[in-house]
């Protein structure tokens, strides 16, 4: 699947509501939100599957949600210590935080040692 088509796809499953909800529970919604579910979210992940190309781009679209789903998708095996740094730069959330670090960055060959850099 091409980044286009997951953007698109996070778009069509948009809901204002839960963009509310998100802010009420302390989630920074100011950059672009959809609202879109975990379950959602993890189902999509799971249809395009592992794939690091694709979880770089969804990171740099600056899109909440696309940046959740890059951490479902990325390949724990090929991040690098510098992705580790640039992305830890741009968690502006703590639901991306906790998403990223526990689906992605705690299975690379390096965690520990980050966690105490």
């Amino acid at each position: 699947m091409h980044c286009a088509e997951v953007l698109k796809r996070l778009k069509l499953l948009a809901n204002p509501m839960n963009v509310e909800g998100m802010a009420r529970f302390g989630i920074n919604t100011k950059n672009v939100t959809y609202g879109v579910s975990m379950p959602e979210l993890r189902r999509l992940a799971k249809e395009v599957g592992k794939d690091h190309d694709l979880a770089q781009q969804l990171w740099l679209s600056g899109i909440h949600e696309a940046r959740i789903v890059a951490g479902l998708i990325d390949e724990p095996g090929l991040v690098s210590e510098e992705q580790m740094e640039t992305w830890v730069k741009g968690f502006d959330s703590w639901d991306i935080c906790d998403q990223v670090c526990m689906n992605l960055f705690d299975k690379t060959p390096f965690a520990y040692e980050k966690v105490v850099e």
